[in-house]
């Protein structure tokens, strides 16, 4: 199953039996939108809402962490997912959120998921069905997770990181968050960078239409920073949200997708005895 499908493929396929369509949509803290509430209203037909602040560790107060093996287990079975499921991400915002669950999807062994192109402002575009009635709480599967922990990088490899230089850290925020010239949109972090990233805002990935770029000029964007295959990459950013979208990225350009900080910012940005840069230290 390629990473990224089409609009058209998604809706050739809505009747089989084995896809599963999971809307992962999910907004930022100062966004007063609310992600489950207009899934209820509207969503591609059949879609369940695999819910981020859900699917986590709740032992930990760093939003939507990676959960236990057996607890994703648990709640992908809940959504009907099993081993033999074609799984398709889509967020109500475009190319933002859905490669975050495309991306847990293979952390815990199933490669047989993919993001949509364009998500559901491109499926309206096109006038495709919407289910609007109350959701149906789909059938319970059985799910089996093998964790590839390869894929996903903690705190104390990611200064390890930082400190011997051993990987390009890629951090997907926008770029005066990056700089620390623009707040955070969570209280209590620093602003700024970890030392050595570059910075390649998730959006910079996408067409004027929400749709990811081809992989030429996907491909001329990641080697811009240093990312041509020939190093290996961390992806990062807030939350570990959009900077899986940088992982999908690299996936549709057909270069090795490497890790994701699972703390992102959220972690590295709240603690104080970790190492920032920001603008401000040029001078």
């Amino acid at each position: 199953m390629t990473p990224l499908v089409s609009t058209h493929w998604l809706a050739e396929r809505l009747e089989d039996p084995d896809l599963v369509v999971c809307d992962c949509s999910f907004y930022l803290p100062n966004d007063p939108r609310n992600a489950a509430a207009l899934f209820r209203e509207a969503r591609i037909p059949g879609a369940r809402f695999f819910d981020i602040d859900v699917i986590r560790d709740a032992a930990t107060d760093l939003p939507h962490m990676l959960p236990s093996a057996d607890a994703f287990a648990e709640m992908a079975g809940a959504l009907g997912i099993s081993n033999r499921s074609k799984v398709v991400f889509y967020d109500q915002i475009g190319l933002f959120s859905a490669a975050r669950g495309w991306w847990m999807m293979r952390v815990f062994g199933h490669d047989e998921a993919a993001v949509l192109d364009g998500g559901l402002p491109k499926w309206r575009a096109e006038n495709r069905p919407l289910e609007t009635a109350e959701p149906v709480l789909p059938s319970p599967a059985t799910f089996r997770a093998a964790p590839n922990p390869t894929l996903v990088r903690d705190l104390a490899e990611m200064q390890a990181t930082v400190a011997d230089a051993s990987a390009l850290i890629l951090d997907a925020r926008p770029a005066g968050r990056f700089a620390g010239t623009a707040p955070e949109p969570r209280p209590g972090l620093r602003g700024g960078h970890m030392p050595g990233a570059r910075n390649i805002p998730f959006n910079q990935l996408l067409a004027a239409d929400g749709t990811m770029l081809p992989p030429d000029q996907l491909r001329a964007r990641f080697a811009a920073e240093g990312a041509d295959g020939a190093r290996p990459v961390v992806t990062s950013c807030g939350t570990g949200v959009t900077g899986a979208v940088l992982t999908l990225g690299l996936a549709v350009a057909g270069l090795p997708t490497g890790t994701l900080y699972d703390g992102s910012w959220s972690e590295w940005g709240g603690r104080p005895d970790t190492a920032v840069e920001s603008q401000n230290d040029a001078g």
